[in-house]
């Protein structure tokens, strides 16, 4: 589903740097750089916009990022393809994950423009396979993974409701696609762009790098305001993906100069890469240790919601929300377990129950 990501409160957030005063409307753009052109698209949702950057391939535009499927995006998309002032057209279609909001159009393009699909193998199949859950009932699997996390009945129910409506906010997938892979090199245009492979936020989310125009499409892998979701799922309920997430900011700073303009999703085109970097570490951190903290007594996971997030999650407010911060807190906490430094046990009903293991 797509991501719904709270933006950070702490005071003491990196002083980045933002070169652009203005952002582009929708069916509009800007260049960012030489042959690098920035759109945006709007979201029916809290986070409301998505960056998407077209890159001059040559005879072609390569497309990065494309938009969810909605009316307003296509009715955008068309907007922009009628001014054709070059009269290029889309060569290629990147996308950096599988989420609805960077891959929703990716089929309607590649279809118009008979071109091709460059994506990563797991994103790929993942965003396959949730597509073919559209209209099946919710899994029993899932449901015992949220009754474990505490959820109560209504919350349980709007769950069914709304499960298998992934495949509602793309355009099919086209069925075949040119797989990237982490470290190559790709060629767009006159620029090598490097592919670096980040995960935690999704199974293996692309990012470029070109380090003759010094720039980074970042996807959601780093953004400048606001903090990507990175969630524990029902199809993989141990998983760590916290800890995927933090090797990959590591991994990120030791491959990337600081020196780059940043091409995020979501906010604006900033530059302070590293200190960005280091601030979500450090952020992830601190968020483990109030975490720990609380856990003096066992908890369930809907009873750590208040030491993890900004905000309350009102499980009234229905299971999208409700759901993100569960899946959030279950990373947190299996990090934790993985760790040694907390304990999980499960009552009569199968819920799990967290508690801190004395020192």
């Amino acid at each position: 589903m797509p991501d719904s990501k709270p933006a950070e409160q702490r005071p003491d957030r990196p002083a980045l740097s933002y070169p652009f005063e203005t952002v582009p409307a929708p069916g509009e753009v800007l260049q960012v750089a030489p042959g690098v052109t920035w759109m945006r698209m709007a979201l029916p949702m809290q986070l409301n916009h998505i960056n998407l950057w077209a890159i001059d391939d040559g005879d072609r535009w390569a497309v990065v990022d494309t938009g969810m499927r909605t009316d307003e995006t296509l009715a955008a998309w068309r907007q922009l393809l009628a001014k054709g002032d070059d009269g290029r057209r889309v060569g290629r279609v990147f996308a950096t994950h599988m989420h609805p909001d960077h891959v929703g159009m990716a089929g309607w393009l590649t279809r118009k423009f008979d071109c091709q699909l460059w994506m990563t193998k797991m994103e790929y199949l993942n965003c396959r396979v949730l597509a073919a859950d559209t209209g099946r009932e919710a899994p029993a699997d899932a449901i015992r993974f949220y009754r474990r996390a505490g959820w109560g009945d209504a919350a349980i129910e709007d769950y069914r409701a709304r499960f298998g409506k992934f495949g509602q906010f793309i355009h099919a997938l086209p069925e075949s696609y040119r797989r990237i892979r982490d470290g190559e090199t790709v060629r767009i245009g006159d620029h090598d762009w490097r592919v670096i492979v980040g995960t935690g936020h999704s199974p293996e989310h692309a990012c470029l790098h070109c380090p003759d125009l010094k720039l980074l499409i970042s996807g959601d892998q780093v953004l400048p305001r606001i903090s990507s979701n990175v969630s524990v799922h029902p199809t993989e309920p141990e998983a760590d993906p916290l800890h995927d997430w933090l090797s990959s900011i590591e991994k990120i700073k030791a491959a990337v100069p600081d020196d780059v303009l940043v091409l995020p999703a979501h906010n604006e085109p900033f530059r302070g890469l590293h200190a960005r970097l280091d601030h979500l570490a450090q952020g992830h951190h601190r968020s483990l240790a109030r975490l720990l903290r609380s856990l003096d007594r066992p908890k369930r996971v809907i009873d750590v919601f208040g030491a993890l997030f900004a905000r309350a999650i009102d499980p009234a407010d229905g299971s999208m929300q409700l759901g993100l911060a569960s899946g959030e807190s279950i990373a947190n906490l299996n990090y934790l377990m993985n760790r040694g430094d907390v304990r999980r046990e499960f009552d009569a009903d199968g819920v799990a129950w967290f508690c801190r293991i004395a020192a």
